[in-house]
């Protein structure tokens, strides 16, 4: 007996110093109580297992974390590995689509991709495995790792993190810039090949939101120069007009088409569902916006110096926000009982958008503590974010009031639905020039904007709703008065 022992031992040895310490080791534990002969027969069959097929690593179960708001399914939009593939930490893995916005899913490990527990447009269980990775972790963290709820990410990476489509590419260099200077790299638009984020997306961003003027860098320069040039109207055959916008051929069908509500569509279909629950009221009212309109014309300028495009939907929002400081049941919410109303402390006003996703309505928080450029610098943001799919969750949620801007397409008059909890929203037509008689009976030129109005009667009567208008209208009427209120 002693001798077979002595002989084990050396066996050991021998297996160590052939680089074999971590699956000897776990070999050995798991025999040390047999008897020395069965020691003996299980190390030697497991050097001849190591001689004849390569160690593979633990088989790690990603699953899928809480991504809050009381989410608890998504739509797996697109993979961006298959079977086989080798991650790293950090890589993205998959799109999935709530309710509320689109979340790119990146890697926790270093490792190879075994199998995907879902395909595309499945439908993805929070909770439950998403995909499942060789790594090359140790066998007793592995096995401590998959108890634990793996998240994909933090919860305030799901906010800034959605990429739609491709990962976010920066070098070490760009992210630690980036990193240094608390900007998200989700927010950055990548100008490099491939949509790859460059130092001078991430100085470029930073001057965006500090208001500070940049020179052309002569890498900037010189992708001027290589854009294409912009096709010519004269190019255009004669028969066709130059402003007529391109549109796509129209698909034709010999079949009905079925297929389930997902994402935002059943998110529209369950908040509109209950938006009908509530008994609007409705005003219409129309704006002269001459005065605001010279105003912007000699602020414009000013304003893309310092890389921001002033539209004029900032004045409208600002001038939204002071007329909640004189109405504040407007900035309200009503619990799901309907037995208490909170009013919000924060001017979140959203802003709807017509998206390729459908209709999104991000907002500007903390309106009555911005001035009409930092809302006009944030609206930007939202509206790149928007066209390319990159909204986050914190952009889509805990809005407060909503502004619905349907002139953008061309619509006059609407009657917006109210997005509960909130009480009030507003939808504002296209801006018009039409004929008007000034104070002196004079026929003038005049720009004209249509506002309508919704209001939760429950809460809003039509005197409180109309004296709001009134206040919204006289600001933008004398856009010079909203200085005198400014904070």
């Amino acid at each position: 007996m002693a001798a077979v022992t002595r002989c084990s031992v050396s066996l050991v040895r021998r297996l160590l110093s052939h680089h074999y310490k971590r699956r000897c080791v776990r070999v050995f534990k798991a025999t040390r109580d047999q008897p020395p002969r069965a020691c003996l027969s299980n190390l030697y069959n497991e050097r001849l297992f190591h001689t004849t097929s390569a160690w593979s690593g633990p088989i790690m179960q990603f699953k899928l974390s809480d991504i809050g708001e009381g989410i608890m399914e998504v739509v797996v939009k697109e993979w961006y590995v298959k079977e086989g593939d080798k991650v790293s930490q950090f890589d993205s893995i998959c799109e999935v689509q709530s309710d509320k916005a689109s979340v790119t899913i990146t890697s926790r490990y270093d490792g190879v991709i075994r199998r995907l527990h879902y395909a595309a447009d499945d439908t993805a269980l929070v909770g439950k495995p998403l995909v499942d990775i060789e790594t090359d972790t140790g066998p007793e963290v592995a096995q401590e790792e998959d108890v634990v709820e793996t998240p994909a990410m933090s919860r305030e990476e799901h906010t800034h993190q959605e990429i739609k489509g491709h990962k976010t590419q920066a070098t070490p260099a760009v992210r630690r810039l980036a990193l240094e200077n608390n900007i998200k790299l989700s927010e950055v638009v990548g100008t490099g090949k491939d949509g790859r984020i460059l130092k001078e997306d991430i100085l470029n961003f930073l001057a965006k939101q500090t208001g500070a003027i940049l020179p052309p860098s002569p890498f900037h320069e010189t992708r001027e120069s290589q854009r294409p040039k912009e096709v010519q109207p004269a190019s255009l055959p004669a028969s066709l007009p130059a402003s007529l916008p391109a549109r796509p051929q129209p698909v034709l069908s010999s079949q009905d088409v079925t297929e389930p509500l997902k994402g935002f569509h059943r998110a529209m279909m369950k908040t509109m569902t209950a938006a009908l629950k509530i008994p609007h009221f409705g005003l219409c009212d129309e704006v002269d916006l001459s005065r605001l309109a010279a105003l912007r014309s000699d602020l414009r300028g000013i304003s893309e110096a310092r890389g921001v495009k002033l539209s004029y939907m900032p004045f409208f929002i600002k001038a939204a926000s002071l007329g909640l400081l004189h109405f504040p049941v407007l900035n309200a919410s009503l619990d799901e009982a309907s037995q208490n109303i909170t009013y919000k402390a924060a001017h979140n006003i959203g802003l709807a958008m017509d998206t390729s996703q459908g209709l999104l309505v991000p907002n500007v928080k903390n309106v009555q503590l911005l001035s009409v450029f930092e809302i006009a610098r944030e609206l930007n943001r939202l509206q790149v974010l928007g066209s390319s799919g990159q909204l986050g969750t914190s952009d889509l949620t805990g809005g407060t009031f909503t502004l619905s801007n349907i002139g953008s397409i061309g619509g006059t008059y609407a009657k917006p639905v109210i997005l509960p909890p909130e009480v009030a929203i507003g939808a504002l037509g296209k801006i018009q020039i039409l004929p008007r008689f000034d104070s002196n009976g004079e026929l003038v030129k005049a720009h004209i904007l249509n506002v309508s109005w919704s209001a939760d009667h429950r809460v809003i009567d039509g005197a409180t709703m109309c004296r709001f208008s009134n206040l919204w209208r006289q600001y933008l009427e004398n856009p010079a008065s909203m200085v005198l209120d400014l904070k």
